[in-house]
């Protein structure tokens, strides 16, 4: 049993909460805080030691696995029913944990192709026009994923504009051999409009690292104008991407020699 917690740190926690979009508090557990979103079937458990430490604990392990960079793991017992957590040293950094986390639980791998099933009920025949809005009903998906997961900024410039930002597939849609991989989050970049452009030519791809790669196809005007005359990198770059950049680099890109994959 954890110790109760006071009045105010009671306050703190719930409106992090709800501020954040768990907006449905449960029946406490062993001291911790629970709450659920209506948003995600996300489900995070709250704690803190004073004003020392913040404490949250998730139900999700493709979630916890990806916010390394928003705190230290929780070192300890966590709920029951939870799979992780990370520990942050005060109530602004919690914020950031939690929005994050329901950010990611909206757009990492199945999320987005259990929201598509529940949409679309694909018939077992269907016309083209049907078939044009479940795609479209499928992009639409993808794109708010990706804007989940880049957090409304383009992967490379960080261009925070979201009307202009493009969901650009690695392994594009008609490619893809299941709705799965066309709904796979880490099968996309969210880019600034030239630079979608620029890679669904080929003109450019991305190597493992995230550098991107110009081909030879673009003469040196022409890399001056669209700004690839300078090293430029995808951030936040995941294993995830990985598994699909190869397939662009092969089929897609325009390169007098391979690239290849860079470690």
């Amino acid at each position: 049993m954890k110790a109760e917690l006071s009045p105010i740190i009671v306050s703190r926690l719930e409106k992090a909460a709800s501020d954040n979009g768990f907006d449905q508090e449960i029946e406490r557990e062993g001291g911790w805080l629970v709450f659920a979103s209506t948003q995600s079937p996300l489900r995070v458990w709250l704690w803190a030691f004073g004003d020392a430490a913040f404490f949250a604990a998730f139900s999700q392990h493709n979630v916890a696995r990806v916010l390394g960079e928003y705190g230290a793991p929780i070192v300890g017992p966590i709920p029951k029913g939870a799979v992780a957590g990370r520990t942050v040293p005060d109530v602004p950094a919690l914020h950031r944990l939690l929005r994050r986390a329901l950010q990611l639980s909206k757009a990492l791998p199945n999320e987005l192709l259990h929201r598509f099933e529940k949409q679309v009920a694909m018939p077992p025949t269907t016309t083209e026009a049907e078939r044009l809005v479940v795609q479209r009903v499928g992009q639409n998906l993808f794109r708010d994923g990706l804007l989940d997961l880049w957090e409304g900024r383009c992967a490379v410039t960080g261009l925070a504009v979201p009307a202009l930002l493009r969901a650009s597939h690695i392994k594009p849609w008609a490619d893809c051999e299941t709705d799965a991989e066309r709904l796979d989050v880490y099968n996309g970049i969210l880019l600034a409009p030239h630079l979608d452009a620029a890679f669904d030519r080929g003109f450019i791809t991305v190597a493992d690292d995230g550098t991107i790669v110009v081909g030879d196809a673009l003469d040196p005007d022409a890399r001056r104008t669209l700004g690839l005359d300078r090293p430029l990198h995808v951030r936040g770059l995941a294993d995830g991407h990985r598994a699909y950049l190869p397939w662009h680099r092969d089929r897609v890109f325009q390169a007098g020699s391979k690239v290849g994959d860079v470690a």
